[in-house]
């Protein structure tokens, strides 16, 4: 058997969540990260894309929330991967690091889309350190992914919309952002596509919220 590349990490599967939205999962082979890492993942054709990880660090896997895109270069082909296929992926970078201050004061967690991976890693890594809240918006339910998760683990807050439901926000997730007010000294860290990551932070500062005190990462492909 030939041997496999450092940087080539065997699929273990693909996990459809909608008909857009699927969970790549690879082989971890020892790779080093924390919550908030990216990593960029490679096709065989030369394009690639960052990505967050969605894994835990003491998971046994590399598993990543990714939105297939029509007509683009990465996503669709991440997306016909099998089993024992090869992904090329490069060492993990990033600064945002969800809760790093989770010991001294209050904070908060706020996604749409594929911009939770970052939590749901965070969650797998500290269970025992939630935030005091989620606000995390999705298109429909189906979307939702790792909703499962987080619910009961800390206040969700989920915001669909696109569809409506009995049990949740019906709107936009900036719509549940006054209900953050009175945490004095709370961090807000901030994860998705650039118009919330604007929005969000905006609505923020208007509560008296310090800018220091907004962590942001923005995907701008989500």
């Amino acid at each position: 058997m030939a041997e496999v590349e450092q940087n080539a990490f065997r699929v273990v599967g693909v996990e459809s969540i909608s008909p857009s939205l699927f969970f790549l999962v690879l082989e971890r082979n020892g790779l080093e990260f924390v919550p908030g890492d990216c990593v960029v993942l490679h096709t065989d054709a030369g394009p690639s894309r960052s990505y967050s990880i969605a894994s835990g660090n003491n998971c046994d896997t590399l598993r990543f929330l990714i939105r297939e895109f029509e007509g683009g270069e990465v996503s669709p082909w991440l997306a016909r991967r099998r089993a024992g296929d090869l992904v090329k992926v490069s060492p993990p970078f990033g600064w945002f690091r969800p809760g790093q201050h989770g010991n001294d004061v209050p904070f908060f967690f706020i996604a749409t889309g594929t911009g939770i991976a970052p939590f749901l890693s965070y969650r797998e890594t500290f269970p025992g350190r939630p935030p005091k809240g989620v606000l995390y918006g999705v298109r429909s339910m189906k979307e939702a992914a790792g909703f499962a998760r987080l619910d009961g683990w800390c206040d969700v807050q989920l915001s669909v919309s696109r569809e409506q439901h009995p049990k949740h926000h019906h709107g936009h997730l900036t719509d549940l952002i006054s209900g953050l007010s009175g945490h004095s000294g709370a961090n807000y860290y901030l994860c998705g596509r650039e118009r919330m990551v604007v929005q969000s932070t905006a609505l923020l500062e208007a509560q008296g919220v310090e800018f220091h005190q907004i962590h942001r990462e923005v995907f701008f492909n989500d």
